[in-house]
């Protein structure tokens, strides 16, 4: 029977997380051990947590933008760069919890030009830049001054890399310390930092210039020992120095002559033309290469204009293999250009990381030479948001039960649809559209999905179940119309039995409704091309551009919205094929529902009754019987048009999104707002619902996504214990009350946060007193015990009464409490306990309580114009009672005629005679 029971109304909603803007910009740093990631976001850093895409605090830049940036190998330090060129470090918080980090140390004017590159040496203790005008400078991070300053480059600094050999297994007598430096004038210079202690007169010129590249080096790398240099260039060609100490004979046998270092000039072991233009270049497995031998087995990275990270072996000079997804690679065509700006290393997790120029990040494995991590850094404007189940494993058929709604796909300002891995945020671009995506729906549960088009074609998406392919592919086109597929809508019926969707219907610009024949298509994706759909029918529907469709959860009905004010309803006809004769269908209106003043931007069926919700830019939801067609109810709260509509609870609620940025959940049968949800900025133009309406997410046009997440059961179980937890002390201060235990009733009473029972307690003890008579000199609150209260009262529950008290102050019928309670405190507790109340000349350095934001002056401020206020009123009662007794007097002296201690008879008349 419990089985049976509908489940509990959702009406309460909270923010879980987000899918935010990561990255626009600039550089990207990653710590070595690969679970964090600093990106650039328009005026500061992010920290995110690469195992689960959650934001972890963010590094202010005072509105300037940023130039370039480094992390400290150790991960303590971050190093930014702005313009105007000064320099930021920040200490990376061991506890993060979204907060935003000062910088503890700001140079200004670091450089007289912008910064473009900079690096931090192994041992996370000295900082190099290279800015515009040609300086490269060191600084010392700790005592944030610079150590040296090195001139000379002909032009902009384009490369930085420090030489600091950590091989132990070296004796050497003479530390080695230099920094490698790459400029526009293609040159490649060799600064030792090791001749300064030395007070070597040349220290500040390089040891060795290199020329080798005809074009700016852009990516730089030295072997962990310190005796091999590599740099690559935008001259499309990657050359290998000699750095070893010993000079290199013609023949590759090594000499034994041993030379100063600052004799050593490093020679061009090899050029390795690689056919694209370079902008990163380094090692990759250090400890496994023969750095020894005479021709030395290394294996190196490049990454460039293509798109694309390539593993080589410089002994062959050939690509081992390229690290590329499918989707990237077609993306070159169709996308946004795919350069990479920056890639390195990673030696602990084995794994290259590469920043693109379309803003998108991805983590690659060197040992399954496969994509681990994509990251989108930015989304641009949501346009539209689904749930999809994909199977779980590929060994798992569709039949076979799986986790649902695990992923999020997202229509964007592009025409690249973006899949989303709920538990993780890991991303998968989907390529395939030449134009902007405007529309998405699932089907069958979320196994297949559909998606429109600017460029005027659908395309049908399935999940790949082979091991060789990743991900989803599209099985099927539809093509057909002759202006952008706006909305689409697919077949809802379905059970774990079928293998094939059944159709779906796309509404266009050019203002008609078609109908594709899905019967035929597999329900994978197997890694071919994609087959064309087959029209059944296309039905002329609106007079303006078609913004909306639904399909009835019974596959009979479907319904459009429009420009034209209106939402069509129409009877859906489906045969599907069988014996030898061809699907067909039909859709016939058999209704139309009129009533909105402005366009209607969304249709949604409902899942239990026969109703149909719209929302429109007359900013109203409106609800329609689809019996007659007549509107039933209307909901007004949105401030600008209602974009989205949905139902859950069984159709008891409806969930809305619009222009003004907020969601909003709706009482169907009481026509009210129940709930408003507000964290966007623009238009809300995406809106999906989880099967068991447990999440809720919105896209909005300021490329957030935010996930908000059913709580009411937690919400009313919070609120019964706040309520058993309120008869609980509202019973202990009456308790207290009675039995004259003053001081258990005020705490209870500030603890309860009851200003209302504090004042009343406070009255009734100055009445008692007034009433008795007990003007105690001893006392200064009128009550003994009451004094002891208050001096003994803690500083938190101090501050607090002082704030009551102020509130009280500024109502006349209550200033008299107000006056005689800070009088009180003032006469038993010293300056010093009020001040502390208030973390002023505090010991301990004692925080604010909390909950509380106003200062002791602001306390101040708001007593003494009240005060000065009733004291003025009280002269003017003064002043009065003077007049009322002059005039009693006079009376007095009228009536009495001056006579003292004379009675006048009242009673008996007196005549005078005239």
């Amino acid at each position: 029977m419990a089985s049976g029971l509908r489940p509990k109304a959702r009406t309460t909603y909270r923010q879980s997380r987000t899918i935010e803007p990561l990255h626009t910009t600039g550089s990207i740093a990653v710590t070595l051990d690969g679970s964090k990631i600093v990106t650039c976001l328009a005026e500061e850093a992010l920290l995110t947590e690469l195992s689960s895409g959650k934001l972890l605090c963010r590094f202010s830049c005072a509105s300037e933008s940023i130039t370039t940036l480094c992390l400290s190998p150790s991960a303590a330090f971050l190093v930014l760069f702005t313009t105007p060129p000064s320099l930021r470090l920040y200490e990376v918080p061991d506890v993060c919890s979204g907060q935003v980090v000062q910088p503890f140390r700001v140079i200004a004017h670091a450089h007289d030009a912008p910064v473009h590159v900079c690096t931090v040496d192994p041992t996370s203790t000295f900082l190099a830049s290279g800015s515009a005008d040609g300086i490269v400078k060191v600084w010392d991070i700790s005592a944030g001054h610079v150590t040296h300053v090195f001139k000379g480059h002909g032009g902009v600094v384009s490369a930085l890399k420090f030489n600091f050999p950590r091989d132990p297994s070296i004796a050497s007598s003479e530390r080695t310390f230099q920094l490698v430096t790459a400029s526009v004038d293609t040159r490649i210079r060799l600064f030792d930092l090791m001749a300064t202690s030395r007070n070597d007169q040349e220290a500040l010129r390089p040891i060795a210039v290199l020329d080798g590249h005809v074009s700016v080096p852009r990516g730089l790398d030295v072997t962990p020992d310190g005796k091999w240099l590599i740099s690559g260039g935008r001259d499309s060609v990657v050359l290998l120095w000699d750095m070893s100490a010993n000079s290199r004979s013609t023949d590759g046998s090594i000499s034994k002559r041993k030379v100063k270092s600052k004799d050593v000039t490093p020679s061009l072991f090899k050029t390795v033309p690689v056919m694209e233009s370079v902008e990163a270049v380094g090692f990759v497995h250090p400890e496994l290469n023969d750095f020894t031998a005479k021709s030395p087995r290394l294996e190196f990275f490049t990454a460039g204009d293509k798109g694309v990270v390539r593993i080589w072996d410089l002994t062959q000079g050939s690509v081992v293999y390229s690290l590329a997804t499918d989707a990237g690679s077609n993306a070159v065509d169709q996308e946004a250009e795919r350069q990479i700006l920056d890639a390195f290393y990673l030696p602990t997790e084995d794994a290259i990381v590469s920043a693109h120029a379309d803003q998108n990040i991805f983590i690659y494995s060197l040992k399954s030479r496969s994509l681990i991590r994509h990251m989108v850094g930015y989304n641009d404007e949501i346009v539209d948001a689904i749930f999809l189940s994909p199977p779980s494993s590929p060994q798992n058929s569709p039949s076979q039960s799986r986790s649902r709604d695990t992923q999020l796909a997202l229509a964007t300002n592009s025409s690249l649809i973006r899949i989303y891995s709920i538990s993780n945020l890991d991303a998968q671009v989907l390529a395939g559209h030449s134009d902007i995506v405007l529309s998405l729906d699932q089907g069958l549960g979320g196994r297949v999905f559909a998606s429109g088009s600017k460029d005027r074609s659908a395309r049908v998406w399935a999940f790949a179940q082979q091991p060789d392919t990743n991900g989803w592919g599209c099985i099927a086109v539809c093509e057909g119309h002759a202006e952008s597929v706006g909305s689409i809508a697919m077949s809802r019926v379905y059970d774990d039995a079928d293998s094939h969707p059944r159709f779906v219907f796309t509404g266009s610009q050019d203002r008609t409704i078609k109908m594709w024949d899905l019967s035929e298509l597999p329900l994978t994706f197997s890694g071919v091309g994609p087959v064309k759909c087959h029209s059944l029918t296309t039905h002329k529907a609106h007079d303006k551009d078609i913004n909306s469709l639904d399909i009835a959860p019974n596959d009979q009905f479907l319904a459009s919205g429009s420009q034209d004010r209106t939402a069509n309803v129409y009877e859906v006809s489906y045969t599907p094929r069988s014996g030898g004769k061809p699907p067909r269908g039909e859709i016939k209106r058999i209704g139309c529902c009129k009533g909105h003043k402005r366009g209607v931007w969304n249709v949604r069926f409902g899942r239990t009754e026969r109703v149909l919700a719209t929302g429109s830019s007359d900013k109203t939801v409106k609800l329609w019987n689809l019996e007659d067609f007549t509107c039933v109810k209307t909901f007004e709260g949105h401030t600008n048009s209602v974009l989205r509509v949905d139902f859950i609870n069984h159709g008891a609620h409806l969930v809305s999104t619009g222009s003004d940025g907020l969601v909003k959940l709706w009482n169907v049968r009481e026509e009210a707002c129940v709930a408003t949800l507000d964290n966007h900025e623009d238009k809300v133009w995406a809106l999906a619902i989880s099967a068991d309406e447990a999440t809720i997410v919105s896209g909005a046009a300021d490329s957030v996504v935010t996930f908000w997440q059913d709580c009411t059961e937690e919400e009313e179980e919070e609120r019964e214990a706040k309520r058993a937890d309120q008869v609980l002390r509202e019973q202990d201060f009456m308790n207290y009350l009675a039995l004259h235990d003053y001081r258990r009733a005020i705490e209870l009473a500030l603890a309860m946060q009851q200003p209302g029972r504090l004042l009343a307690l406070f009255g009734e003890i100055r009445s008692a007193a007034l009433e008795q008579g007990l003007q105690n000199d001893t006392s200064a609150s009128g009550n003994d015990a009451l004094d002891e209260v208050l001096r003994t009262l803690s500083s938190a529950d101090l501050s607090l009464l002082v704030r009551y008290i102020r509130d009280w102050n500024a109502n006349a019928k209550t200033s008299g409490v107000a006056q005689s309670v800070l009088y009180a405190i003032l006469k038993l507790r010293p300056a010093e306990d009020v001040l502390e109340a208030f973390g002023y000349n505090s010991p301990e350095g004692m925080s604010r309580p909390t909950g509380t934001t106003s200062s002791l002056k602001d306390i101040v401020d708001g007593l003494i114009p009240y005060t000065q206020r009733h004291l003025t009123r009280l002269d003017r009662l003064v002043q009065e009672s003077f007049v009322v007794d002059y005039v009693l007097n006079e009376m007095d002296d009228g009536i009495f005629n001056g006579t003292d201690g004379e009675i006048m008879d009242v009673d008996e008349p007196s005549y005078h005679a005239s």
